[in-house]
Parts: C-alpha cells; sequence; structure tokens
C-alpha cells in the first residue's frame, strides 16, 4: 500500500511532546538555609550567647546579617512560603541589630572639646614615630593605651611624648597587663571607682579648661578565651554606671563588640559608644598588619550619654593588631 503525496495525500496523527517539569529547589532545602540564620537571631537578639566559643563567634554578626539575605532567595525559588517568611523576619532583625551602627545618630555638639585617641600597642610593639605621628595629627587630649610597657614609655618619652601630653597616670608592665594614661590637662588617679577585673585599668579624673572635671577609665579585660570568658563577663559587668553628676569615659580594648549582651548591657548603664553614634560602629579595628584585613570592632571610645560626638575615626598603626580609635568629642556646657 502507497500514500500519494503529491496528489493531495495526507498522514494523520498526532505530535506528542514529552512533558517537562519545571525545575525547583526542594523545599526541604530551604528550611535548611534558614534554621541556622534563624538560630543566631535568636541568640543575638536574646542575648543567648554562652561559653568561650559563642561568645567569640557573636563579633561575626555583622556578616551574618549580610548573608542572611541568601535564605530568603533560596525560600523563594523553593516556592515555600512559610521558610520565606521566616528567613524574611531574620533578616530584618540582623538588619535591626546591626545597620544603625552605620547609620548614626550623633548631632554635633558645642560644649568644650574633649578628643580621645585610644590603642593597643600589642605588648609594647607599636612604632613610637607612627603613634607620635597621630598624636601630632589628630591632637589629642587624652591618650588611652593598653599593652603599654616599660620599654614602650621610654621610647615614648624619647620620641616627645611628654612635650604633647605632659601628664600621665600609667600602670606600665612587661606583658598584656600594662595600661597607662597621658594626657594634655592635668590628671589626678582615680582610685576605687570599680574593682578592675583583668589587666590594669587606670582611672583618672581629668581637669580640663572651661568644664568640669572628667572621669576618664583605660580599659582592657581579658579575651573570652577559654575560661577566661567568666573573667571577660565579670569585667564589664563591674565598670560603673553613668552618674548625674560626673561625666565618664571609658576607652581601650574591650575585647568585645555591640554584639555582645554584656556590651549591651553596660552600655544601657547610661552610656554610648561614639563610633555607633558617629555611623562608624561597624569599622573593625582587629586584626590589623596581618595577611586577613581586620575583621571585628572590639576597640571603643565609650561616652556619657549626655556627650555629644562630632567625629569618629580609625587608624592602622604600624607594630600592633589593634587599629587606633580617634574621637571628637563635645562635653556637656
Amino acid at each position: 500500500m502507497s500514500v500519494d503525496i503529491a496528489s493531495g495525500g495526507s498522514v494523520g496523527g498526532t505530535i506528542v511532546s514529552p512533558s517537562r517539569r519545571g525545575w525547583r529547589i526542594p523545599r526541604a532545602l530551604a528550611w535548611a538555609a534558614v534554621a541556622p540564620f534563624a538560630a543566631w537571631a535568636v541568640a543575638r537578639v536574646g542575648g543567648l550567647e554562652r561559653g568561650s566559643l559563642t561568645t567569640q563567634i557573636m563579633t561575626g554578626t555583622p556578616y551574618v546579617a549580610a548573608g542572611s539575605l541568601l535564605p530568603v532567595l533560596v525560600g523563594v525559588l523553593a516556592r515555600n512560603r512559610a521558610a520565606t517568611a521566616v528567613a524574611l523576619v531574620t533578616t530584618a532583625a540582623l538588619g535591626f541589630s546591626v545597620l544603625p551602627r552605620a547609620i548614626g545618630s550623633a548631632e554635633a555638639g558645642s560644649g568644650p572639646p574633649l578628643r580621645v585617641l585610644t590603642l593597643n600597642m600589642l605588648f609594647g610593639h607599636a612604632e613610637p614615630g607612627a603613634v607620635m605621628d597621630l598624636v601630632r595629627r589628630l591632637k589629642p587630649d587624652v591618650l588611652s593605651t593598653q599593652e603599654l610597657t616599660p620599654g614602650m614609655v621610654d621610647k615614648l618619652d624619647a620620641a616627645g611624648i611628654g612635650e604633647l601630653l605632659p601628664h600621665r597616670v600609667l600602670q606600665a608592665e612587661w606583658s598584656a597587663g600594662g595600661s597607662g594614661l597621658y594626657s594634655r590637662h592635668p590628671m589626678t588617679p582615680l582610685e576605687n571607682l570599680f574593682r578592675p577585673v583583668g589587666h590594669n585599668m587606670p582611672a583618672a579624673t581629668i581637669t580640663l579648661p572651661g568644664a568640669k572635671p572628667v572621669e576618664f577609665v583605660d580599659v582592657h579585660p581579658y579575651p573570652p578565651l577559654g575560661s577566661q570568658v567568666h573573667d571577660w563577663t565579670e569585667a564589664i559587668g563591674a565598670f560603673p554606671p553613668a552618674s548625674p553628676d560626673t561625666i565618664r569615659i571609658l576607652a581601650g580594648d574591650f575585647n568585645a563588640s555591640l554584639d555582645h549582651a554584656v556590651m549591651r548591657r553596660f552600655l544601657d548603664k547610661g552610656y554610648a559608644d561614639a563610633a555607633d553614634r558617629a555611623g562608624q560602629g561597624l569599622t573593625p579595628t582587629w586584626p590589623a598588619g596581618r595577611s586577613v584585613p581586620p575583621l571585628i570592632t572590639i576597640d571603643h571610645v565609650v561616652v556619657d550619654e549626655r556627650v555629644a560626638v562630632n567625629e569618629v575615626s580609625v587608624h592602622t598603626v604600624p607594630g600592633t593588631d589593634h587599629r587606633a580609635v580617634f574621637a571628637d568629642l563635645r562635653l556637656p556646657s
């Protein structure tokens, strides 16, 4: 049998195309993606970090906040509305915890100025010439130093620090425990303000022209490593609350970020982080001078809530793994 196509014959039939299933991310994968970020958000908002490990990794919250956008995308691609909703709430919670530090809330003040510079000198290995360059350029009224050794004291004296910051309250040691305050204005050692836990943390009353005396604390608790996490928690908890009769400033290496519950509880006692107010709260200060860039923010200038913050800047100093933090403050009139 034959079919005459030329004469108009036709072949009947139906063309059948194979069915195609659209590619989709499994719904379970959406939950797997959002779960760790949601747990982190709960721990951060609730202040639930416990022990050394979770305390240390909590400093990574800004990076986790940025990464929390990924589970939102996964949830959308998986068409998992519940997982997407949880991911959005997680991102919002982490964002509200972190983003204000980059925005700032400070208003310029016009009261008496107080310029503060703080630096951890890494066992006295910071280059004294670089430190003096910062002092000459930024013109701080107070230099707060941590890990200040007797050898570093001699090097700074030889570099001329006494001409610019002639007043001092020093507790130098040949270890990480040394600390010291240098001031442009007269200082009186302040005893029994609080019970220091950890490294030396000298305090002093600074007499300023045209302003009431200011209490100043050089801060350096132990880092929250291993069993030292308990000393670290106790040290920050022991810092004195703000006083209506006194302006107090604390500056140094807190070994803590604003993502630590103990640090937030301390600030709730009437203080504010100067970098946070100036929109520089996400600028990392440690580790500096290494193959990796600075990652976390653990060096702070903390001020009484009544103090205005005009400017905050962060500076790399050769020889130390911490960056210097400078704050231009205005005291209440």
